[in-house]
């Protein structure tokens, strides 16, 4: 078992080195592990915002007859680093006192490697599932039904909202340029044509979608075909963005890219280092970035607000034909900003049977008004919206 358990770990590749000659070169393994600590400790007992979402709209729990059994987590270290997890097991309790717990939350990449191996019940993620984790979810149900076909299915349950701008707790990704750049909003196709390539198609889970190709007509590479004049119109744009290996690419694909991974040709990729900071703690890849950009009129760059710097701006984003949306703490906690990022449960479960009711009665507890009122007290994750906590209801019972 321990050695399935380490050989789908590895499954989930670690932060590979940047591709720019130019960064520093303190890339050790377990540097970076103690810089990334040192950071850690202090934004995990911080409370980054005070309660002031009306949470009066959300479903309170109403808990089911007493239930007695052990839930074995596996994932996501951030819920444990702030105690969040904690208060919501002690809310659990209060109503099933008979439920215990059994946590091992040291990373996401060690979620699906406990669900697909049964030695997790719940796999708490801090990012969305990759290709390779689906994909083995799916090969070890393999051969399970009668036809062949696999005899599980997987539930993704979203627990709340990523932060605005809390590093490591999933904060929202965002579209930024030069400070005198003149643009001031970006579509999604638009945001494509820039970071993407032409494409063939693009993976919508693990359905290969050809209906999602676009052609090189769509690729964006200038200043001048997106509008701006004069000096700017010919003017090559360079994207700033973080390496192949990071998470953060994973949401640009699937929310930008069509899931395609066909990148900008041209884009400069930026990785963690180690050792710079006089506290020891991590220079991330995401000031990196910023930093280049901040050096490159003609840039672009995509990362989180809390790399932003004096010589950068973000951008307002849309899709689908609608308004331009800027990033904020509240069009971040309400959804209507198009890059959100999300925290997630995972589970599994027999098709066309219902989920385990205990798996279901807690995160009925979590996706509850008193769970996500502890989400708003731990202030790093933000709330769900009534609409958002009605979706991911209707999926436990299906």
């Amino acid at each position: 078992m321990k050695f399935l358990i380490a050989i789908l770990a590895l499954g989930v590749a670690a932060p590979a080195v940047a591709q720019d000659a130019a960064q520093p070169t303190t890339r050790d393994a377990d540097a970076l592990s103690k810089a990334r600590a040192i950071g850690t400790k202090a934004r995990k007992v911080k409370k980054f915002y005070e309660p002031k979402f009306d949470l009066s709209g959300l479903e309170p729990f109403r808990p089911s007859a007493p239930m007695k059994g052990k839930l074995r987590q596996w994932g996501n270290n951030y819920i444990k680093d702030s105690g969040l997890v904690e208060v919501w097991e002690a809310g659990f309790r209060k109503y099933h006192p008979d439920v215990t717990f059994d946590d091992n939350l040291y990373s996401s990449a060690v979620g699906f490697p406990g669900l697909i191996s049964n030695a997790a019940d719940l796999a708490p993620m801090g990012r969305q599932a990759l290709w390779d984790e689906l994909k083995g979810f799916e090969r070890e149900g393999a051969g399970g039904g009668e036809d062949g076909s696999s005899s599980t299915e997987i539930i993704e349950i979203v627990m709340a909202t990523g932060s605005y701008n809390v590093r490591g707790w999933s904060y929202a990704l965002g579209a930024f340029v030069h400070k005198d750049n003149p643009l001031s909003k970006l579509s999604m196709e638009q945001l494509d044509g820039i970071l993407g390539a032409q494409r063939d198609g693009g993976w919508d889970g693990l359905t290969w979608r050809t209906d999602w190709a676009r052609g090189p007509e769509k690729n964006i590479r200038t200043w001048g075909q997106l509008g701006l004049k004069g000096e700017w119109a010919n003017k090559r744009i360079t994207v700033y963005g973080y390496n192949m290996k990071y998470h953060f690419n994973d949401e640009i694909d699937k929310k930008v890219l069509k899931g395609s991974s066909k990148w900008n040709e041209t884009m400069r990729a930026y990785s963690n280092v180690a050792g710079l900071k006089a506290d020891g703690s991590l220079t991330a890849g995401g000031e990196l970035i910023t930093n280049g950009l901040a050096a490159d009129k003609y840039g672009i760059a995509y990362t989180g607000i809390p790399f932003a710097n004096p010589n950068v701006k973000m951008v307002a984003l849309s899709q689908n034909g609608g308004p331009a949306v800027p990033m904020t703490l509240e069009t971040v906690q309400n959804r209507t900003y198009p890059l959100i990022r999300d925290v997630y449960y995972y589970l599994k479960k027999e098709k066309g049977k219902a989920v385990d009711p205990l798996k279901r009665e807690f995160l009925r507890y979590i996706l509850s008004r008193e769970g996500q009122e502890a989400v708003q007290q731990d202030g790093k994750y933000l709330p769900l919206t009534p609409a958002a906590q009605r979706e991911q209801l209707a999926k436990l019972d299906r």
